[in-house]
């Protein structure tokens, strides 16, 4: 520093207290003068007391296991990689997500936003052999105009772990039913087992249908096979899967239709 000069203080902003009255957010800016250069701006969003009414996301049933929410959540196996949806409602069809956060007991878990704003991909570190002591939690921040809203959920992964449809289900031989565990489960199986579900409709019924032929149906195994004692020759076998040991959710029905004459 030169003897005899002052030094110059460093500049600072001016610091600007604005009162936002009910919902009149949007961008503030800032001028030099009344009629001067633009300097910059500021979005302010108006969030309003929990406990009020939200109106961005509808709150749905969940078509697996019926339990209403904003935000649903599933898995396809223990490997800590989940994805999450929400739904709009017709009147906020254009509100923008502007901040997920996930975490695990204060640990943040990485999510990437799906392309239409609609859900979201995450991937918790956890070890899948680790028994689960904290919840997942997940909150979605969504702006319509300039009101925004918070939405929560939380879940153990194992709550949530859906396996995927079961695949190459085959007739071995007469009334005899096998498959395969999903190539997406988790290995080994003796240690990740699944449940089967199985039930016998008549030709014609979905499986979702409670007009069930057999007398033995529904029924449950832990063995990836089958044996039918049904005497009729048209019929629809079908099977899905779950955790054994936490009952999850089921998957989605797989199935073989028995047309022999």
């Amino acid at each position: 520093m030169d003897r005899g000069k002052v030094p110059r203080p460093a500049l600072h902003g001016n610091k600007v207290n604005v009162t936002v009255e009910e919902m009149d957010g949007g961008n503030y800016t800032c001028h030099l003068s009344t009629d001067g250069q633009y300097l910059n701006h500021t979005l302010v969003l108006v969030q309003l007391d929990p406990d009020n009414m939200t109106v961005i996301l509808e709150k749905t049933k969940h078509r697996h296991h019926g339990e209403e929410s904003h935000i649903h959540c599933s898995g396809r196996n223990y490997n800590g990689s989940f994805h999450c949806t929400w739904k709009r409602t017709h009147s906020r069809s254009k509100a923008a997500v502007i901040l997920v956060k996930a975490e695990r007991n204060f640990q943040e878990i990485a999510c990437d936003l799906d392309a239409d704003g609609s859900g979201v991909h995450c991937q918790d570190p956890s070890c899948p052999y680790k028994e689960e002591q904290h919840h997942i939690s997940i909150t979605v921040y969504i702006h319509s105009i300039s009101r925004l809203e918070a939405y929560t959920n939380s879940f153990y992964l194992r709550e949530i772990v859906r396996p995927e449809r079961l695949p190459n289900l085959r007739n071995t031989e007469e009334g005899v039913f096998s498959w395969d565990y999903p190539d997406s489960w988790d290995k080994p199986c003796t240690y990740f087992g699944l449940q089967f579900g199985v039930k016998v409709v008549s030709r014609g019924e979905t499986c979702h249908s409670n007009k069930t032929i057999s007398i033995e149906t529904p029924d449950t195994t832990e063995e990836n096979s089958y044996t039918l004692s049904v005497k009729r020759k048209k019929y629809v076998f079908c099977v899905r899967a779950r955790d054994k040991y936490t009952q999850g959710p089921w998957s989605e029905w797989s199935y073989m239709s028995e047309y022999e004459e």
